[in-house]
């Protein structure tokens, strides 16, 4: 099985909320994986970065990023679960963000699980298995 990394894990693990190496290390042997919608969501945060620092930092945790992880595409296999899904969420008035509905198509095409802090939106989908990411975050005090 699979574990697709949503935006909301890597910006968590980005800004240190998120004991993200020990996360991982958690999962074993089980292949993580993003999508080419959260590359494009993290690609945008470097480009709204509000200063060269931020940018540079940013641009540095992206690239690593794509570098270590596999990204799955929205292709038409994956248009062909999408369709139905978006279909009967909006007919049960439970729609999503249509990234995270992308993102939840793909995973359910591949039997994959998603690592998110969106969970609200997320547990929406029926027959999507989320992972539970508390015991690795980091609260402020």
């Amino acid at each position: 099985m699979g574990m697709i990394l949503d935006s909301s894990v890597l910006i968590a693990a980005e800004r240190g909320r998120l004991r993200f190496a020990n996360y991982c290390a958690s999962l074993g042997d089980e292949e993580l994986f993003i999508t080419a919608i959260t590359a494009s969501e993290l690609l945008h945060r470097v480009e709204r970065a509000t200063s060269q620092a931020i940018r540079t930092r940013r641009a540095a945790f992206v690239e690593a990023l794509l570098t270590r992880f596999q990204v799955l595409e929205f292709d038409l296999d994956v248009a062909r679960h999408h369709a139905p899904l978006w279909a009967m969420l909006a007919t049960s008035g439970t729609l999503i963000g249509p990234h995270n509905l992308q993102i939840a198509a793909i995973a359910l095409l591949h039997g994959f699980s998603v690592a998110t802090l969106n969970v609200e939106e997320f547990r929406r989908v029926p027959s999507l298995p989320l992972a539970d990411l508390q015991p690795f975050l980091i609260h402020e005090k």
